[in-house]
């Protein structure tokens, strides 16, 4: 008999999870580190599910016996060569009878099988209360180009606790964020990426993240995080304009313009048609200078809009121009132990 488990214990056993769910289910999220078996394709799934519903539950048990026979031996196949005789966690999206009859098939194959207790709707659960716990969180802002996410790894190389938003989501936030990205994760798979991180840190300890506002591209950070964003302590850094325009050059330049040009289309009708025909002139002629820099006017005042709003927790400025990146991380450490000590 397999043995059903609740998710504080599955989540703490170190064998390999397996996901049943069909392909759509896993890719819209799972568990990070799972690896998808399904039982059924996206279209057996569907065909059960229609049987199930039209005919009856006996109809659609036996139309999903006979998908299965024929891929018992490569179930069983399939997790000899990852699992190589280890034990096994394994779920499926609510704990019935997908997990259970694989479970049974690997169980008679000669695997110890853990079976999570409400299978994945249980994770899902656990994952969003666990962002109703306060945490301790140090916001890195500043204005586009200043070099936020290279300050996060600055802190992340000196072992403090980091999370990056951006680069879970796969996506720098900015016009060009999505460029040499891989493609977005799903919202709810961007939150499961957000709970492995943040799982694994102290709750009592500074956890640095970058400022962002709630959505990163196509994906949105869970409400109860972002109001404790919102409220959190911020060091907002500050850069000479003429910095972060070369910093950007540096970043972005590279790619193709036809690219650059699509993504500067996209804001359009936030900046007007006649700013966008002038930054694309300027990228045509590789004058990225000037382009940027009228990106820039555009992002700053945007900045500045909603700092007010995003800013209601304490916040002290920290300009790192002339600054070493020892320096700058000193720096960042003792106005991390000034705010939270409550001084100025």
């Amino acid at each position: 008999m397999p043995f059903k488990i609740n998710i504080n214990e599955f989540l703490l056993l170190p064998y390999p999870i397996f996901d049943v769910r069909s392909p759509i289910e896993y890719n819209k999220g799972h568990i990070p580190e799972a690896i998808n078996l399904p039982l059924f394709t996206n279209e057996e799934r569907a065909i059960i599910g229609t049987a199930y519903f039209k005919q009856g539950r006996g109809e659609a048990i036996k139309i999903g016996l006979e998908k299965v026979q024929s891929k018992l031996v490569d179930f069983v196949e399939s997790v000899n060569k990852i699992a190589k005789g280890q034990n096994i966690r394994l779920h499926c999206w609510r704990g019935g009878m997908r997990s259970q009859n694989m479970a049974w098939l690997l169980e008679t194959a000669g695997y110890k099988v853990y079976l999570l207790e409400g299978g994945y709707k249980s994770y899902r659960h656990y994952v969003l209360k666990y962002f109703e716990k306060e945490f301790s969180f140090i916001v890195i802002g500043g204005m586009t180009g200043v070099g936020k996410t290279e300050i996060l790894k600055l802190l992340e190389s000196n072992s403090e606790q980091v999370i990056d938003f951006e680069g879970l989501a796969n996506h720098k936030g900015s016009v060009f964020g999505h460029l040499g990205q891989a493609t977005q994760p799903t919202t709810e798979y961007f939150e499961n990426l957000i709970y492995n991180e943040i799982s694994k840190f102290s709750v009592n300890k500074t956890i640095f993240i970058e400022d962002e506002s709630i959505s990163i591209g196509n994906v949105f950070i869970p409400n109860n995080l972002f109001k404790q964003i919102t409220n959190a302590t911020k060091i907002i850094i500050q850069r000479r304009i003429n910095e972060r325009i070369k910093r950007l050059i540096s970043e972005y330049a590279c790619y193709d313009k036809n690219e650059l040009i699509t993504s500067i289309k996209r804001i359009e009708r936030r900046i007007g048609g006649d700013i966008v025909k002038y930054i694309i002139t300027n990228i045509k002629n590789e004058n990225y200078f000037d382009a940027i820099s009228e990106i820039l006017k555009y992002y700053d005042k945007l900045y500045k809009l909603n700092f007010n709003k995003t800013s209601l927790g304490k916040t002290t400025f920290l300009n790192i121009d002339e600054l070493s990146n020892d320096e700058i991380l000193n720096r960042l450490l003792l106005h991390s132990k000034k705010l939270n000590n409550g001084t100025n």
